[in-house]
């Protein structure tokens, strides 16, 4: 999708890889690169669009987590939905979600906004369109990404069964209606930015719900707890949002 080489994990890509291929996904590989092309600054960078996909394989999965679009300032999306590199100040939302952890699960805040730990454990944090120019939020909204995001929920929804879905905010919820909720878990909430979180996703205990779902179906809970960040990520950070 940009000069670099697509590289999908290879059990998603046995499932949605094929969708790269349609006509559509072509005509957006071609916008990215005309953007590129006239100098615009694309998040996140090439090698990490899909990162979501390469730390969740496929039958990892346990937890899906959707958001909207990357971040769109310097240094700060990485391929993760809500994440951020480490040394990177954490965004309010991000924020809202720590303190939503800490209060339903007792779990201390991080000191940073890197949630690659929650991906490698399971967590999928997949958006929905899955780049964005430089300060401009929802710039590449409805040039393709949204079909391939909806193949990969639909792969999850037809083939694996017990999956919580963690769905915030109307536009999350709308992705979310090609959930089978007699197959799997749908938590719904309002957004955790600060415009809206206070309205109920403050209080709305998801992390524990998610957590008592998976270990009622023997499943292992989630960890939502991330590791201290180390001196040298901070040093090797991009600059602050």
């Amino acid at each position: 999708m940009s000069e670099h080489p697509v590289k999908l994990e290879p059990s998603w890509k046995a499932r949605i890889g094929d969708y790269l291929q349609r006509p559509e996904m072509q005509a957006l590989a071609g916008f990215l690169r005309a953007q590129k092309q006239v100098g615009k600054h694309i998040y996140p960078p090439g090698p990490e669009i899909f990162a979501a996909f390469q730390h969740t394989p496929f039958d990892a999965v346990r937890v899906v987590i959707l958001g909207q679009d990357p971040y769109h300032g310097a240094g700060q999306a990485h391929g993760l939905c809500f994440s951020v590199r480490p040394g990177v100040r954490v965004p309010p939302s991000l924020d809202n979600i720590f303190k939503e952890i800490q209060r339903d699960l007792g779990i201390a805040r991080p000191d940073h906004g890197c949630l690659t730990a929650w991906a490698d454990r399971g967590v999928l944090l997949l958006n929905s369109v899955l780049t964005v120019e430089e300060g401009r939020a929802g710039a590449h909204a409805n040039r393709g990404w949204e079909g391939f995001t909806d193949a990969a929920i639909d792969a999850l929804n037809r083939e694996r069964e017990g999956l919580v879905f963690l769905l915030w905010g109307s536009y999350a919820q709308r992705k979310g209606q090609l959930i089978d909720t007699s197959r799997h878990c749908v938590l719904n909430s309002v957004h955790p930015s600060p415009l809206s979180a206070h309205r109920g996703f403050l209080g709305c205990g998801h992390f524990s719900a998610a957590n008592r779902y998976l270990e009622s179906r023997a499943q292992p809970a989630i960890d939502w707890s991330l590791p201290a960040q180390s001196r040298s990520q901070v040093g090797s950070a991009g600059p602050e949002a």
